[in-house]
């Protein structure tokens, strides 16, 4: 496997629609104003989140069970800017939706920006030819608010390809989270 630069993006998304919307560089200025950057790196993609937000709250004491999500444990908002309450954590997606090819692995990172404030992004693979929109998850490690930014650089993935196809993808096993759209929960 091969990490793929800027130039292999660049014409995977124009070719195959891989990254939809897709931003040829990296954008820092948004309206003469500064934002965490997004867009294409070096040897990566920087995603944006988009607007909508599940907020985890514990209103109701339910135990966090991925076999049985109790889905109002989630407060939904849309805004621009998401406040994770301390020691918690809020699920977002991307603003950009994926089209992985046959012999790509994609691993999403956190930014150091958040990193560096205590927020996590949750590691997490899009396998050989998944499609969606990615499903962030924010963790707040500090015992303060912290804020995420929606329309801004949140995460950044990363690209293998394979010398390889592989015997089996993600669209052949029709993985429960296939074509997802807006933030998705957990599924079994």
């Amino acid at each position: 496997m091969t990490i793929k630069s800027d130039l292999w993006i660049r014409r995977m998304a124009a070719e195959n629609g891989m990254i939809e919307p897709f931003e040829t560089g990296q954008v820092r200025e948004v309206d003469n104003e500064r934002v965490i950057s997004y867009g294409t790196s070096s040897y990566g993609y920087d995603v944006r989140c988009a607007s909508d937000f599940k907020i985890f709250t514990n209103i109701h004491s339910a135990v966090v069970d991925p076999k049985n999500f109790v889905e109002s444990s989630f407060v939904d908002k849309r805004s621009d800017v998401c406040i994770v309450p301390p020691n918690s954590f809020a699920l977002a997606r991307t603003v950009e939706y994926f089209r992985i090819p046959r012999n790509v692995l994609t691993i999403c990172l956190g930014k150091s920006t958040y990193a560096r404030c205590g927020i996590i992004v949750n590691v997490t693979p899009l396998e050989p030819e998944w499609e969606g929109h990615v499903t962030l998850e924010f963790s707040n490690t500090t015992p303060l608010p912290a804020k995420i930014y929606a329309n801004e650089g949140v995460a950044q993935m990363i690209f293998f390809e394979s010398d390889e196809v592989c015997e089996t993808s993600y669209s052949d096993r029709q993985g429960k989270y296939q074509g997802q759209k807006g933030v998705t929960l957990p599924k079994t």
